[in-house]
């Protein structure tokens, strides 16, 4: 697979590369493409990468000293055995004094797995050696949690030393879809399944029907992506029990705490802890609607599935589990084609809409700086009044309220009407954004009735948006 986008991480990392003393720490869920973006960013430059597997400490400093007598050309540093770290980070430090190097750590939580007291080594390294030495350090991992531990907190002996860390999220649908040669709509359904997660999308091609690649790729037991949620949360937390039923609850339509506990016939104060795990490690994430001033402190907050191949997991292959460990693939493929396109997709593609508006905002198609970018309900989420997208702009006091319609059909006057009479009923809205301006958008991926082009021609604060492209771009 062919890189794509990050080139605002690929940016940041020559930032740091151009320092003196740069010090990046790069971390994310597995199959994010931390290393593809990596080993991008060390072309045509002099490094030393070394990934850490879990093996005894003592391999771990060979296997350095083979990728140093490799760079360097030094066929004898593979022939000594090492038994002090500094030594190696020394002979790094050493090559080429005037040149600039990276020294990469990828999977540095294996290193701290086999010796509690490797922080700390790199430290005294860092301090003492690297630092001055015309080296920028990467440390990359795929255990947030204990990158988060022992490269970024407090109480890390590490901590202070970055110059700058980078949480790599999976790829958005624009750099996505830019890069592909399929269909707008074939796009999102397939983004709808791997989330622009890079490892998921090398096994989707182009060639071939979505769903016939769902059944040898997900439903199958021989697929890559069979067991993946298992091994995702397995890596993270002792018990992946608590975890799992947590999920398998909100992917069954459960998204405020109480009605959560309740599902699983706990206490709320029992619950929080383990939402804040999954929040931390970026399964889940919590969303208010964009009119809270203080979004930590809301108690509107509702819970959802960030990842969408987990979402999509749990909803179409952990219930299926004893038909599928029979082989019954197709029963399950037969469910899931009920119900795909009208309800999964289509909350899919609410998500997408809010990037293809970034992407839009961006590109200054549409003149506005979004502080922020969301949705909005007025008490939650089963009531009358929910805008799918919903973007504040503060510093030219504009508010964005968007509808998203992944119909077969042409979208019609109505939709935009029934936006704009949730916005007018909506005392808050006007309340918290007192004096704004309000734009009008509709996303549709199959375009727009002559109706409807004429309204907007008419309207300059109705924006029409198909696929991802903004129709009459002059407007804004």
């Amino acid at each position: 697979m062919k890189f794509i986008g990050r080139q605002q991480e690929l940016e940041a990392l020559e930032k740091e590369y151009q320092k003196d003393g740069g010090f990046a720490v790069i971390y994310g869920r597995r199959r994010v493409g931390k290393t593809t973006l990596i080993k991008e960013f060390m072309k045509g430059k002099c490094a030393f990468y070394f990934l850490a597997t879990e093996e005894v400490e003592s391999q771990s400093m060979k296997r350095l000293a083979s990728v140093i007598a490799r760079v360097t050309k030094n066929t004898m540093l593979q022939r000594v055995s090492f038994s002090d770290w500094m030594d190696l980070f020394r002979l790094i430090a050493e090559y080429q004094p005037e040149e600039k190097k990276v020294l990469v750590i990828d999977e540095f939580p294996y290193l701290v797995k086999s010796n509690q007291a490797f922080p700390s080594i790199l430290q005294n390294a860092w301090d003492e050696i690297l630092k001055g030495s015309n080296v920028m350090l990467i440390l990359c991992g795929s255990l947030v949690g204990m990158m988060q531990k022992y490269a970024l907190s407090y109480d890390s002996p590490l901590y202070g030393r970055r110059t700058a860390q980078i949480r790599l999220s999976p790829l958005s649908f624009p750099d996505v879809y830019a890069a592909q040669h399929l269909s707008f709509e074939e796009a999102v359904k397939q983004y709808a399944i791997t989330g622009g997660v890079p490892k998921y999308l090398e096994f989707f091609n182009e060639q071939e029907e979505l769903y016939r690649q769902v059944e040898s790729v997900v439903l199958s037991k021989n697929g890559f992506l069979f067991e993946e949620p298992n091994f995702l949360l397995k890596d993270e937390v002792l018990s992946a029990v608590n975890y799992f039923s947590i999920i398998r609850v909100m992917a069954e339509g459960s998204h405020k705490l109480g009605k959560i506990a309740g599902a699983l016939e706990i206490e709320t104060s029992r619950l929080t802890p383990y939402l804040s795990t999954l929040i931390d490690l970026g399964f889940i994430r919590k969303e208010t609607p964009v009119t809270e001033k203080n979004p930590e402190k809301s108690r509107k907050g509702l819970y959802f599935i960030s990842d969408n191949f987990v979402r999509f997991w749990f909803r179409y292959v952990y219930p299926y589990k004893g038909e599928l460990e029979l082989d019954n693939t197709r029963f399950v493929l037969d469910e899931i084609k009920k119900d795909f396109v009208q309800k999964f997709v289509a909350f899919a593609y609410e998500d997408i809409c809010k990037s293809i508006f970034a992407e839009l905002c961006r590109s200054e198609a549409i003149h506005f700086l979004p502080s922020r970018i969301g949705t909005y309900w007025l008490n939650d989420l089963d009531s009358d009044t929910e805008i799918d997208v919903m973007a504040v702009d503060h510093q030219n006091r504009q508010v964005f309220a968007g509808e998203c319609k992944f119909h077969s059909k042409p979208v019609d006057v109505p939709v935009f009407f029934s936006l704009q009479d949730k916005v007018y009923a909506s005392a808050e809205i006007h309340a918290v954004f007192k004096n704004y301006q309000i734009l009008y958008g509709v996303f549709s991926k199959s375009g727009f009735t002559q109706r409807m082009l004429d309204l907007s021609k008419q309207n300059p604060n109705l924006l029409l948006i198909q696929e991802d492209k903004l129709i009459f771009p002059d407007k804004r």
